[in-house]
């Protein structure tokens, strides 16, 4: 699966949409770079498959080379929910019904649970932890998985939540017991992005499942 894309090349490939069909000296003007800087960004995104190329030749002279956001990078563009998630998460706090409010937050967990656990299906906990990083990646979660101490450290670099938990820490709760159940035993939250932390650790208490 494919991961979503970063600020900066959001960014770059608004302004490409925005643009149409541009040129690289035409993206110069507009970003005020080098077309070297502007020509290994494209690069990098055509292998990537969210910029297509065409060659347009006028007369005997050089062709020039015109880019185009593909159907894959606008797809991109369009995954910006975060206001959406703030605003449903807020609601979701707001159903008076606690009964129903944990129905929705158990349906929630559940599909979370469903979605990261597909490919965790190791033995032991340390394969079950590294089969769970590379299912997060895969859902554009920047994590990585230290093997170094006698139990696995799950890490993510940057809170995928965090404008969430900065409203309402309950969803570093969520993640914490998603977390749990895909891996099939109880983990500690070590170290968390809201407490001042550069990344969110997550350890599990034992070295085997249950």
């Amino acid at each position: 699966m494919r991961s979503s894309i970063g600020a900066e090349d959001r960014q770059f490939l608004d302004l490409l949409n925005r643009l149409g069909t541009p040129t690289v000296q035409e993206l110069c003007e507009e970003l005020e770079i080098t077309a070297t800087a502007v020509r290994q960004r494209l690069s990098r995104m055509q292998a990537e498959g969210l910029v297509s190329r065409t060659v347009l030749r006028v007369g005997r002279g050089r062709p020039s080379h015109r880019y185009a956001v593909t159907e894959s990078g606008l797809r991109n563009l369009g995954e910006n929910y975060r206001d959406l998630a703030l605003i449903l998460w807020k609601e979701l706090h707001r159903i008076d019904d606690h009964q129903v409010r944990d129905a929705v937050m158990n349906r929630i967990k559940d599909s979370l649970v469903t979605r990261y656990s597909r490919t965790v299906v190791g033995e032991t906990m340390a394969e079950r932890v590294s089969q769970l990083g590379s299912s997060l990646n895969d859902y554009g979660f920047d994590t990585e998985v230290e093997m170094s101490g006698d139990l696995p450290i799950l890490r993510e670099s940057n809170c995928p939540y965090l404008e969430l938990a900065e409203v309402d820490s309950s969803i570093c709760e969520l993640e914490q017991s998603v977390f749990q159940e895909v891996l099939g035993t109880e983990i500690r939250l070590t170290q968390c992005c809201l407490e001042g932390h550069h990344c969110c650790e997550f350890q599990p208490v034992e070295a085997t499942s249950v």
